[in-house]
């Protein structure tokens, strides 16, 4: 680590948001059927809340269906209510131990309203990377004022963190744009 501020460390946070926002976006419902839509769906199982596949399988055994498997029969009704409480706009049917989810084919308001989702995850993503960025600005500042770096070397350091801040940036806007056009797709 250079005195001031380690620019890797730096650019692991910044990844770090990138990753985030890409596990976020992955859990968007689009045309096609994921296995990511049901990410965010947490069971009662056993006395505490666990994720879904924990308790189960989830497959994708045609374009606009969802197969699950719960592995103990018990708690098919828990992991039922789960998926309806999630607010995902799916509707489960109880097949034996299995559930099927049918995919509705989306229309234009949810789409539009799908990619507001998305452009919020966006910003959220950003300002963790502003975050990341202040920080290493407010160590450059403080390491320059406390003389352990010279005010050539800040201004330089301060260069590159802000290059790699703008570089993270337009990853996440390409991201983006990638998630909305196949939103969008009918």
């Amino acid at each position: 680590m250079t005195a001031g501020v380690d620019l890797n460390d730096l650019k692991r946070r910044m990844d770090g948001a990138i990753n985030a926002f890409k596990h976020d976006i992955a859990s968007l419902r689009t045309g096609r059927a994921s296995a990511n839509i049901l990410d965010p769906v947490t069971v009662d199982a056993y006395g505490s809340r666990v994720p879904l596949n924990q308790v189960a399988n989830v497959t994708v055994p045609e374009p606009r269906m969802l197969g699950i498997s719960v592995w103990d029969k018990s708690m098919v009704n828990a992991v039922d209510r789960a998926i309806r409480e999630a607010n995902l706009g799916l509707n489960p049917i109880m097949d034996g131990q299995n559930l099927r989810i049918p995919l509705p084919e989306l229309n234009e308001e949810r789409r539009k309203s799908l990619v507001k989702v998305a452009h919020d995850y966006a910003e959220k993503a950003k300002v963790a990377i502003r975050h990341v960025r202040r920080d290493g600005m407010e160590g450059l500042k403080k390491a320059e004022k406390d003389g352990t770096i010279g005010q050539d070397e800040s201004r330089s350091k301060s260069e590159k963190v802000q290059k790699m801040t703008d570089d993270t940036i337009v990853d996440v806007d390409r991201l983006l744009a990638e998630k909305e056009k196949e939103i969008m797709q009918v």
